[in-house]
């Protein structure tokens, strides 16, 4: 009895709730209830253990079940301002769903040789006042003067087919968004989202830092950077040997959850011949270097070669016997074989105190430096700096050629001190100014993580060696 006292309950519960609830009539059949019913008993008897079954006399027969019964509810329209709340933001949905559509179908094209954005607009057959007005909006439009090819814009088309929005990439993580409305164009700058991952790599080397490079997964690129990082201290032509290792904690920059490019190299250690050089990447006021654990950068205060050449064909030789004068004529310097037009770096900051042409030393620079050091470059095909101009180090001041007393495109480089020639291969360079004190502080703060994760990388690797070398003993 108490069983079917609490389905009863359950049962005008069900339909009061209906009556609350919908607006007009509400039909329930009885069969629909007796289905209530066998649920609710169901849980009842795995809640409450075993009921007694209900006397045969009560039961009800399928024919009744089926019978209908009409429920008048009461109408219950909503309130007109929830009414108008729900279509408001229904039509808020909407809207955005469109424009979340809208913003996913474009048509793009790519900018071809020689073509401009006037072109373009025409071949779409879109208003070219309309682009004056968007070339007149501000500096970022601007821009869409001097398109490049490869690049490629984004249109979208309104119901008439004229323009309705326009995409183009202004910078790695930002489009130029114009927008044609009403009142004329817009333009917006639209973020691209940038994720930054920390990379980690290790390699040996067996021929040339290039292909060990490779077999670590890394790019050219980023096994360039590498050797820019250490190329103050090591001379990858001449100074690498088979067993040099490196290891690097590095960045890989992905837009929009796909691979962009390489990023920057955070830290690194390079083994150069058992000696070991270890360099951490610094930011300060948005201008990165690269300095040592102890806070000494890594770029010295003068380039140890002037340019990327293929080979030395000559060293610094008082006692070299000239192949064109044919006569023992010392060699003050180096000379770096290149192909012709490959750029020509200053090797240190300083003031161009020549730039000029003879028959000898054909096209050639001579730049002075601090601390009573001149260097000299000959032979060039073309220069690229003037007299009395002030150079930075690293800046292009002419151009690998073979003009002058020359057999073969080359650099002729040399390296004086108070007047007299040095070997540049060998001189003592200048040392940079390190790090002052309160830059010394922060600069710690920021390379100890990733001194710790190349500490940790390096330790994993020696115990993987050991263990290797441990199973091949215990194998023989």
């Amino acid at each position: 009895m108490k069983n079917r006292t609490l389905l009863n309950k359950a049962f005008v519960d069900i339909i009061d709730r209906a009556r609350g609830i919908h607006p007009s009539k509400f039909r329930i059949t009885r069969a629909r209830v007796a289905a209530f019913a066998v649920t609710l008993i169901a849980v009842g008897l795995a809640l409450g253990g075993r009921q007694e079954a209900p006397p045969a006399e009560n039961t009800t027969t399928t024919a009744e079940l089926t019978q209908s019964l009409d429920i008048a509810l009461p109408s219950r329209e909503p309130a007109p301002a929830a009414r108008a709340e729900v279509e408001a933001l229904v039509a808020k949905a909407e809207e955005e769903d469109a424009v979340a559509t809208a913003l996913n179908t474009w048509e793009e094209v790519a900018v071809g040789n020689g073509q401009t954005l006037d072109g373009i607009f025409r071949e779409q057959g879109y208003s070219i006042p309309l682009l004056h007005q968007i070339l007149a909006l501000n500096g970022d439009t601007k821009r869409l003067t001097k398109i490049r090819p490869g690049d490629v814009f984004g249109f979208q088309r309104d119901a008439d087919g004229g323009l309705a929005r326009m995409r183009y990439p202004i910078d790695e993580d930002a489009y130029l968004l114009v927008d044609i409305g009403e009142d004329g164009p817009r333009a917006d700058r639209l973020a691209r989202q940038l994720n930054h991952e920390v990379q980690e790599a290790e390699g040996t080397i067996e021929s040339s830092l290039f292909l060990a490079g490779k077999a670590a997964g890394l790019s050219d690129n980023m096994v360039m950077k590498l050797a820019e990082i250490f190329g103050w201290d090591i001379d990858f032509i001449l100074d690498i040997r088979a067993g040099d290792r490196f290891f690097m904690v590095y960045e890989k920059v992905y837009r929009d959850g796909e691979y962009l490019r390489d990023g920057d190299i955070l830290a690194a250690t390079f083994v150069n011949q058992g000696e070991r050089f270890e360099a951490v990447r610094y930011v300060e006021d948005g201008d990165s270097e690269y300095y040592t654990p102890e806070g000494r950068p890594m770029r010295k205060a003068f380039l140890r070669a002037p340019l990327n050449f293929s080979y030395i064909s000559s060293n610094f030789n008082p006692k070299r016997f000239h192949p064109i004068l044919k006569r023992v004529k010392a060699h003050n310097g180096i000379d770096y074989r290149a192909p012709t037009g490959t750029p020509v770096y200053a090797a240190g900051a300083g003031k161009v105190v020549r730039s000029d042409y003879n028959r000898f030393n054909g096209h050639h620079v001579f730049i002075q430096h601090s601390g009573s050091i001149v260097t000299k470059y000959l032979h060039f095909t073309k220069r690229a700096v003037n007299n009395g101009q002030r150079v930075k180090q690293g800046q292009v001041i002419g151009y690998v050629g073979s003009t002058g007393m020359s057999q073969a495109p080359h650099l002729h480089y040399e390296f004086l001190v108070n007047g007299v020639h040095r070997n540049p291969r060998t001189v003592p360079l200048p040392k940079a100014e390190p790090l002052d004190e309160q830059q010394l502080i922060a600069f710690q703060a920021q390379a100890a993580p990733y001194l710790n994760q190349l500490s940790r990388l390096e330790s994993a690797s020696m115990y993987a060696h050991r263990g290797g070398d441990a199973e091949m003993v215990s194998g023989e």
